[in-house]
């Protein structure tokens, strides 16, 4: 377990938490090992066999602290919050447009066009920091590839054709995805993105540093009084945040993509970190967890300029930021979403 920044982050298998007066308490068989006043903390993200008592989740959604759980391969099950903050209006504004495709097309070409467009971005520095050590000349292609995706993106109008592009894109960046990985390539090998399970190393790492991902946007999100399960690109379906994801798509080539390959082409992670079941799936180990948990929140720290507010932010605000510029879009005060592009 590990707290960093205003996030807790129990990955100690077994271990309770539970409340005593103000602070929160984790129990491993019955030993205290971490106590922490609730003033402290904005979030809990608990991983595998990791229980609660009802008292404190009671508590924490009386003091505005999101406990989010994930299973064993950081795949999120369930979050428990308090009240909701935030203008009923803009709900309801957000769930009318919802229901209007066209205006769907619009919202989700600008997710889309960040996505693209930081993916390319993402292709780009490698070319031009490791140009000696990879097939410049597919990554180039695909680069090109990239950019003429962004332009016919312009002229579409219709959802399911911008859904279509951005499959397509996700597609053709994923398959020079190996290309970007330049050191252990014994153990870390990309092929094709697969998940629930993962079935190897580099997508393990991918899928949990997303559910990370997830889970700050989505708290963003509702700090600005949005639904996180009403989205645009992504269509609703039980149990689904499709905001959070709409969002997350314009930020995790930039965060999520950019993060494991600098965990393992910087040797951060190593091959014996990770196990595979008999069923192919494929897990970290307690160690690897706390090594990329702690990466995550490092990366988190690093300043930015926003290309739209064109101010210095932490890429922890961005969420934020990106959050409060859709609440405004969808609101009318902005006449378009400016997705996060990456410089």
């Amino acid at each position: 377990m590990k707290k960093l920044l205003n996030t807790l982050y129990v990955t100690t298998q077994g271990a309770y938490l539970s409340k005593d007066g103000e602070t929160i308490t984790v129990s491993v068989e019955r030993e205290v090992r971490l106590r922490l006043p609730i003033h402290t903390l904005g979030g809990i993200i608990c991983f595998g066999n990791v229980s609660c008592s009802p008292y404190l989740m009671g508590f924490c959604a009386e003091n505005g602290v999101g406990v989010s759980f994930l299973n064993e391969y950081g795949r999120f099950l369930a979050r428990v919050q308090g009240p909701v903050s935030g203008n009923v209006l803009l709900r309801r504004e957000q769930y009318r447009k919802a229901d209007d495709l066209e205006y769907c097309a619009q919202l989700a070409k600008y997710f889309v066009t960040g996505k693209i467009a930081n993916c390319r971005t993402v292709l780009q520095r490698t070319l031009r920091d490791h140009a000696d050590k990879i097939a410049e000349d597919k990554l180039r292609q695909t680069v090109d590839y990239l950019g003429r995706s962004l332009e016919s993106l312009n002229r579409e109008r219709v959802l399911d054709a911008v859904r279509g592009m951005e499959g397509d894109a996700a597609h053709a960046y994923f398959d020079v995805f190996d290309h970007l990985i330049v050191s252990q390539k014994e153990d870390f090998t990309f092929r094709e993105r697969n998940r629930r399970p993962p079935l190897d190393n580099v997508n393990c790492l991918l899928s949990f540093i997303y559910t990370l991902v997830m889970h700050d946007i989505r708290g963003a999100l509702e700090s600005v009084g949005l639904d996180p399960a009403v989205g645009f690109l992504h269509r609703d379906r039980p149990g689904r945040p499709s905001l959070a994801l709409d969002m997350m798509e314009e930020i995790r080539p930039f965060l999520a993509d950019r993060l494991t390959l600098s965990l393992i082409n910087m040797r951060r992670v190593q091959g014996k970190g990770f196990t595979k079941s008999d069923t192919g799936a494929v897990t970290m180990n307690d160690e690897t967890r706390k090594t990329v948990l702690v990466a995550y929140q490092e990366r988190k720290q690093e300043e930015i300029v926003h290309p739209f507010i064109d101010e210095k932010i932490s890429i922890d605000l961005l969420f934020h930021v990106q959050a409060l510029l859709l609440a405004r879009y969808l609101r009318g005060d902005l006449d378009g979403y400016p997705p996060f592009i990456w410089r």
